[in-house]
């Protein structure tokens, strides 16, 4: 494989804003991870529905390549889809149906059984059972976001742009106006149990938004709950804020998978308290930040509130940003083409084995 290659993408969700009904948490970083590619010599092509011109109907400038066929590539990378019952297992054409599932399973089929080609998961959601066969076939490589990945996957964390990184000004946003002393940006998917230990009775006390989709909340009531943004709002929601929680679901924090709310944040200013039963957590964030209970997150909010827009203030941002720097772009691609060196290298060893 040549140092230019033909990266066959697949992944479910959209390079612009998109739409607001639907979830999708690689726009904050995927259109980076892409043009990053493209910039280095890469041709990429998308092998999923266009949903950006389909749904969004943004045309995203022209500027990327999507197709329903087969074509020839050098690599397959995928950003791994699994079993969503109602959804994707359901026959083409009933209603609600996507074909996320079934052209993930002919992308596998045809390029990563029959032609051998290169194949990169993505597992951004820890849905590949560790059992799975993809993570024992040798010309195959699985990446997670993840600190402490499952034995025998690659790291590939979710990549920030490195000028936005570098264009964090924590004086700017230190001064900034902050109405909102809590905030939740996100959906409800397994995070019952840490939402109600660490952020529900916080928000019982405190002025505070919940956005995202959240279904069942009676449990709650009294609490505000918006349903989904626009993405692009959701930046405003941070910026008009003093602080917010990373809630996680399990799979996530046993394995030290922050997710892309940690820099939505941080960037925008708002103050990411880190509940202390993630693994790792104080890679991610200061250790003033790291709560215990939700009465920690009220005391930390009220310290917060007492030196917002200080010098105490500013240098706890500065310190936030510096924790984002493992996710910087340029690092993640790095990674990145030590990927692509192993499963392409263990591809030639096979074809030479066989021939």
């Amino acid at each position: 494989m040549g140092d230019k290659m033909i990266i066959g993408y697949s992944f479910w969700g959209f390079l612009g804003p998109g739409i607001t009904d639907t979830p999708d948490g690689g726009r904050s970083h995927r259109r980076p991870l892409i043009d990053a590619l493209i910039a280095e010599g890469h041709r990429v092509v998308f092998l999923q529905a266009d949903r950006d011109g389909l749904e969004a109907g943004d045309d995203l400038g022209g500027r990327y390549t999507f197709t329903s066929g087969l074509p020839d590539i050098d690599v397959l990378f995928l950003e791994w889809r699994w079993p969503i019952p109602g959804r994707n297992t359901t026959p083409c054409g009933t209603p609600l149906h996507t074909c996320d599932l079934h052209r993930q399973t002919e992308l596998l089929d045809v390029y990563t059984i029959v032609r051998n080609t290169p194949t990169v998961i993505w597992d951004k959601d820890r849905q590949l059972p560790y059992g799975s066969l993809w993570r024992h076939r040798p010309w195959v490589v699985v990446c997670e976001a993840a600190l402490d990945p499952t034995p025998g996957a690659h790291r590939l964390l979710f990549p920030l742009d490195d000028q936005a990184l570098d264009r964090a000004d924590s004086a700017t946003l230190a001064v900034r106006p902050r109405p909102i002393p809590l905030v939740y940006v996100g959906n409800q998917y397994g995070r019952d149990e840490e939402f109600d230990q660490f952020f529900a009775p916080a928000a019982a006390q405190l002025p505070h938004v919940i956005a995202g989709k959240w279904a069942y909340t009676s449990r709650w009531p009294g609490l505000t709950f918006t349903g989904r943004v626009p993405f692009p709002k959701v930046r405003e929601l941070y910026g008009g804020a003093l602080a917010t929680v990373l809630l996680l679901p399990e799979r996530y924090a046993v394995s030290g998978q922050m997710t892309q709310r940690l820099f939505e944040a941080v960037l925008a200013g708002c103050m990411p308290l880190a509940p202390a039963t993630i693994r790792h957590v104080d890679r991610f964030v200061p250790s003033e930040l790291i709560v215990s209970d939700a009465a920690d997150t009220v005391r930390v909010i009220q310290w917060l509130r007492s030196i917002s827009g200080s010098q105490q203030h500013e240098d706890l941002i500065a310190e936030c940003v510096r924790r984002l720097e493992p996710f910087r772009l340029s690092g993640q691609l790095q990674a990145l083409r030590r990927v692509f060196t192993d499963v392409s290298t263990a591809t030639t060893a096979r074809a030479g084995t066989s021939s």
